[in-house]
């Protein structure tokens, strides 16, 4: 399936790590983002899922990133039609096929990447990742979620906005960390307005059962 987007993948000081994706077709989260304790993958432009169900599994093996990936793309010959990126705990990997749909292209940091195809331009990815850079201090989940909106705003997929997600696999879940917004008018918005409003409803848990019961009712399915 052809699913141009723009996304980042990301790990936070604690290890946690999450993908946060929008694109101008419908459903985009049950697609592109792929997370587990021990890395996150995004598998876009001509999505195979393998590429993120088989990568998680190299990684739970204690396969580097830069080894899973790069492994599973060899033997794919739809690679230059691919575009994949992903971390673990310690590295990253992004590739970029040479037949993705322009504007594509990608930038990788030491604790993040972004990368899209079929974008408004350059300066979609430039300022998502600017934003992951200035926002060092903010907790995982909404600093994937502000990034996110720094390339939307800078124009995300050329054809439009339909869908969005986040996705983080942490050492403490929340309810915050899986969300989707499968088809919007403005899908990156809609996905900051459930993300406050699942925040506020998490502080109303820890208010009323205490720390506990944010345990108990943050075990998210990844």
């Amino acid at each position: 399936m052809e699913l141009h987007t723009f996304s980042v993948v990301a790990r936070g000081a604690r290890g946690d790590v999450g993908v946060a994706v929008a694109t101008a077709r419908p459903s985009v989260g049950s697609l592109v983002p792929w997370v587990s304790r021990r890395g996150a993958i995004a598998t876009q432009a001509r999505v195979d899922t393998d590429l993120g169900r088989h990568g998680l599994a190299l990684l739970e093996q204690d396969v580097p990133i830069e080894v899973a990936l790069p492994t599973l793309l060899a033997r794919d010959p739809e690679r230059e039609r691919r575009q994949v990126h992903g971390l673990d705990g310690r590295r990253g990997f992004v590739h970029t096929g040479r037949e993705c749909v322009v504007w594509c292209g990608h930038e990788q940091g030491p604790d993040y990447s972004v990368a899209g195809n079929m974008l408004a331009g350059p300066q979609v990815i430039g300022a998502m990742a600017s934003a992951f850079r200035r926002t060092a201090t903010l907790d995982l989940a909404e600093r994937l979620l502000v990034v996110l909106e720094a390339g939307q705003a800078a124009g995300g997929d050329k054809r439009g906005k339909v869908s969005a997600a986040l996705l983080v696999a942490a050492a403490e879940p929340r309810m915050y960390h899986n969300l989707r917004v499968d088809d919007h008018e403005d899908p990156v918005a809609e996905l900051r307005r459930v993300f406050d409003r699942v925040v506020a409803h998490v502080k109303d848990v820890e208010r009323e059962y205490g720390p506990e019961g944010v345990r108990l009712f943050g075990r998210v399915k990844w």
